[in-house]
């Protein structure tokens, strides 16, 4: 019975390490073939360089405070950060590729040098990504620096969801500006 048990386990174990593996390859051949391309688009670039300037001297506690703002008024309406992420051009154009992607995207948003929104698809749950994977294994790590999520299964709509974050680099200088997070649904990528 024991080696039974054992043989299910490592059955198991093969079975999600190759789902693991044609995922990040969906993922990485998606990242490649349209996330790139779109990410070095200047209307990005310049959003996280106005942000950049405002940031650049906040500290810790700054930071902080405007995260826990963010997540007390994340559901009301006309609060003034949630609208400036949510509300400019870099957030339409956002929206423009969830939109055009027929629903392998499931949200995008970017980032400034401190890790925080500066424009978004939809309202994220918080404001500071910079405590996450997301945002340390892209922006912190350097320019062609890219982090697959972990792969969930959303139990409300039964897709399986990954996230794809990378740098963002000024084309012009080579300087580091900020990262993106493109969420996808891996069945529409499959």
């Amino acid at each position: 019975m024991k080696s039974l048990f054992f043989g299910f386990a490592a059955l198991m174990v093969t079975m999600s390490s190759a789902a693991a593996d044609q995922y990040e390859s969906a993922m990485r051949s998606y990242l490649e073939t349209n996330i790139v391309q779109w990410a070095a688009e200047p209307v990005l670039s310049a959003a996280i360089k106005r942000q950049n300037s405002e940031t650049s001297a906040f500290d810790q506690a700054r930071i902080d405070y405007l995260d826990a703002k963010w997540r007390s008024g994340r559901f009301s309406e006309n609060d003034p950060l949630i609208d400036g992420v949510l509300s400019n051009e870099a957030a339409d154009y956002l929206r423009a590729q969830v939109a055009q992607s027929n629903g392998a995207i499931t949200e995008a948003f970017v980032m400034d040098a401190k890790g925080l929104n500066v424009a978004a698809s939809a309202a994220a749950s918080d404001y500071w990504q910079g405590d996450e994977a997301k945002f340390q294994k892209t922006y912190l790590v350097g320019a062609n620096a890219v982090h697959f999520g972990d792969v969930e299964l959303d139990d409300s709509t039964g897709a399986v969801q990954g996230q794809i974050s990378i740098t963002i680099v000024d084309t012009e200088t080579g300087y580091i500006l900020g990262a993106m997070t493109v969420g996808v649904d891996l069945n529409a990528l499959l």
